[in-house]
């Protein structure tokens, strides 16, 4: 069964499959409320220049409201003992400054929260992922935008590599070197079984698919050969 991105549904559904991670997208509005979208532009509306109760006006597909972090975390931790909540800050688009600002906000939610062992933050924007650890330097981080060698990223305390599966493919000395480095190692958004195989056979630490059935399945049948 399909659930809407972002969805609370989709993320029970992830920890009911015992998924390793589940990830989501986190955008500050123009009232300050951290809320979930994966894109931009939301029913027409600018995440960043629209009210939560304009947003709100719009459920997702399946019914459910749009829903904030706070929501979203508190039922990422509940009966929870298998997924990690894989927090993505999108890069803002009014300003840098304001990117920073979210990442302040959200990592003092996870904490005031109680979720700070469950989640992973993520980002395309290096200086978001600089600023969470400035906020807490415990926190674990993973950099997606694929335009960092290994050797940069741990030197500024990143956790790991969470780029496209293709940027693997170009730089497959990445892979060798973050294993060195002992950097986590995430490939996105693999859909395809070879793909998902290739990076099996290449030792990756964690596979983002939207098809997680199908990776559980050639796990499974790896284990029984």
């Amino acid at each position: 069964m399909q659930y809407p991105e972002n969805s609370i549904a989709a993320l029970k559904h992830a920890i009911e499959l015992n998924c390793a991670g589940s990830e989501f997208d986190v955008w500050l509005t123009s009232d300050d409320s951290l809320v979930l979208n994966h894109d931009p532009v939301y029913h027409s509306l600018e995440m960043e220049r629209a009210t939560y109760a304009e947003l709100s006006k719009y459920p997702l597909a399946n019914g459910e409201p749009l829903p904030t972090l706070r929501k979203f975390l508190l039922a990422g931790i509940a009966n929870n003992n298998s997924t990690r909540l894989i927090l993505e800050i999108k890069p803002s688009k009014l300003s840098k400054e304001r990117g920073e600002e979210v990442a302040g906000k959200v990592v003092s939610l996870v904490n005031a929260l109680g979720a700070k062992k469950y989640v992973t933050y993520i980002s395309f924007d290096y200086n978001i992922l600089k600023t969470i650890l400035k906020e807490d330097p415990s926190a674990i981080t993973q950099y997606l935008n694929g335009d960092q060698p290994p050797e940069q990223v741990k030197a500024d305390g990143i956790a790991g590599l969470d780029y496209h599966y293709l940027v693997f493919k170009k730089y497959p000395q990445w892979i060798t070197a973050a294993k060195q480095l002992h950097l986590q190692l995430n490939a996105w958004t693999v859909n395809d079984s070879a793909d998902m195989k290739w990076l099996l056979d290449s030792g990756f630490h964690y596979i983002t698919t939207n098809e997680p059935e199908l990776l559980f399945k050639i796990v499974k049948e790896r284990k029984g050969r």
